[in-house]
């Protein structure tokens, strides 16, 4: 009796303290991230950022620069575990929806960290990419790098353009 103890403990037992470890700190990490990301874009909302090729004509931008973010974020072993189960049944997997917010998000937040260095205040032309990044079982995300690149520039207003008579 006392051995089929044992080994329903070793057997349930140790696997669900791991899932539920994987999910507190899991949840804990990822919103520590978010509040790091809400703070980040906060100090760099001075940087304009748009997905138009070209600037409105009464903007005089100066020393064109590509700027780039990247970051790569990892699955936890809960989101990897409850994603797996989500293919199971089919649907949204939303626990890799939040790693993909996060990626894109802290890329973006490193992008306009380049364009400040630069002393840029405005990007365009804002593109993304996306790579998942496969583990060794068949169909497990380990990974998602997230690319955001833009042309960053310094701006300065012309004013209306008034023609000449």
């Amino acid at each position: 009796m006392v051995e089929l103890w044992i080994d329903l403990i070793l057997g349930v037992g140790i696997p669900l303290v791991l899932l539920v470890l994987g999910f507190v700190v899991g949840s804990w990490a990822e919103r520590r991230h978010f509040r790091r990301l809400i703070e980040n874009e906060e100090k760099l909302r001075g940087i304009m950022g748009f997905a138009i090729r070209r600037a409105p004509r009464d903007l005089d931008l100066a020393a064109p620069k590509l700027v780039t973010g990247s970051a790569v974020i990892s699955v936890d072993y809960f989101k990897r575990f409850a994603a797996g189960l989500r293919h199971l049944i089919g649907g949204r997997v939303g626990a890799y929806e939040s790693l993909f917010e996060r990626a894109r998000r802290e890329a973006v937040v490193r992008m306009k960290e380049e364009a400040r260095a630069h002393g840029a205040d405005m990007i365009l032309n804002i593109k993304f990419e996306t790579v998942r990044i496969f583990g060794r079982q068949r169909g497990g995300i380990l990974s998602v790098e997230a690319l955001a690149y833009g042309t960053a520039y310094r701006t300065g207003h012309a004013g209306p353009q008034i023609p000449q008579s």
